[in-house]
């Protein structure tokens, strides 16, 4: 397989048609047609089903895209570097950084890092944890920002941080003139939380379940949203702080926890190798942000992960 067919490939699953794919890349219809057809008779198994000029991507084509993205972002960074190296350009700084951190501890930390210089270019993604974990074990990024655990071979963790879950409802609530919200007056809300029960999801359950299992109404994927039901009004969030502190939302109050539901994240680079002055530079201007946004943000050690979690 060749870097056109897998181009032909990830436009036709984005677009969702062959003509809408050739369109894109400046190809012809038939050229992409072609590009496919190899591709599908070099893995020996059909990668679309058609109707005409669209088609459905088979269960074999959307467990393919994903690592066809990979190598295809991959090898476009790639060829940026090896034009950069030409022109003596500064190496971008590629970030990537779970949801939570890369719209808040991430920019604040890129900001504080201005004063030292900044390349030209920077590359901020936000991706799940597994997505990043991946990303700094094959070495593609240069710096990744994921909640924890994150006990991986081929990981350098240099520091953990970790700061109080908080409680995120309408500023119209009853529950809005109490300065610590207590399990009790949980119960009788309805909780909007993260779904993900090998992270966070699981401390808040053994912090809060005690004698009966909290009732949770709204399960999701990132804090946000859990923010964005709650403003709805469909129920109260529980969720990390990053978020709730980092993006103030009109309308809405963040208040504490009686109970000390401690969120963890990690800062980590590809094992072995050699960290760069800005690399090292923005390490520090991440904990300098998490230290401005976080109420009760501590610094642990890489060597107290498993302990902790």
């Amino acid at each position: 397989m060749d870097s056109n067919q897998l181009e032909a490939f990830s436009a036709v699953m984005t677009i969702g048609s062959v003509t809408g794919a050739g369109r894109s890349l400046g190809r012809s219809q038939p050229a992409i047609s072609k590009a496919i057809q190899e591709l599908e008779s070099e893995l020996g198994y059909a990668l679309f089903d058609r109707n005409g000029p669209r088609v459905t991507p088979t269960d074999r084509a959307f467990l393919l895209y994903e690592e066809v993205e990979r190598s295809l972002v991959g090898l476009k960074t790639i060829l940026e570097r090896a034009h950069e190296i030409g022109r003596d350009e500064m190496q971008p700084l590629h970030l990537m950084a779970t949801p939570a951190l890369a719209t808040t501890i991430a920019p604040a930390a890129l900001k504080l890092l201005e004063q030292h210089g900044l390349p030209e270019r920077i590359h901020l993604r936000s991706a799940s944890a597994e997505q990043i974990v991946h990303a700094v074990l094959h070495r593609t990024v240069s710096l990744g920002l994921t909640s924890l655990p994150v006990a991986h071979r081929g990981l350098d963790l240099h520091w953990i941080g970790q700061a109080p879950c908080v409680v995120v409802l309408r500023a119209d609530s009853p529950l809005a003139q109490a300065e610590v919200v207590t399990v009790e007056a949980l119960r009788d809300q309805r909780i909007i939380t993260m779904s993900n029960r090998y992270r966070l999801r699981q401390r808040i359950d053994m912090a809060l379940a005690q004698d009966k299992p909290l009732p949770v109404a709204i399960e999701t994927n990132t804090s946000l949203n859990a923010i964005m039901a709650a403003h709805a009004g469909l129920g109260v969030a529980l969720v990390e702080p990053m978020t709730a502190l980092g993006m103030p939302i009109e309308g809405l109050v963040v208040r504490p926890l009686e109970v000390n539901i401690p969120f963890y994240f990690g800062v980590v680079t590809p094992y072995g190798k050699p960290v760069d002055g800005v690399t090292q530079a923005l390490i520090a201007a991440v904990e300098t942000a998490a230290r401005n946004i976080l109420h009760g943000f501590v610094k642990r050690g890489p060597d107290e992960h498993d302990n902790l979690l």
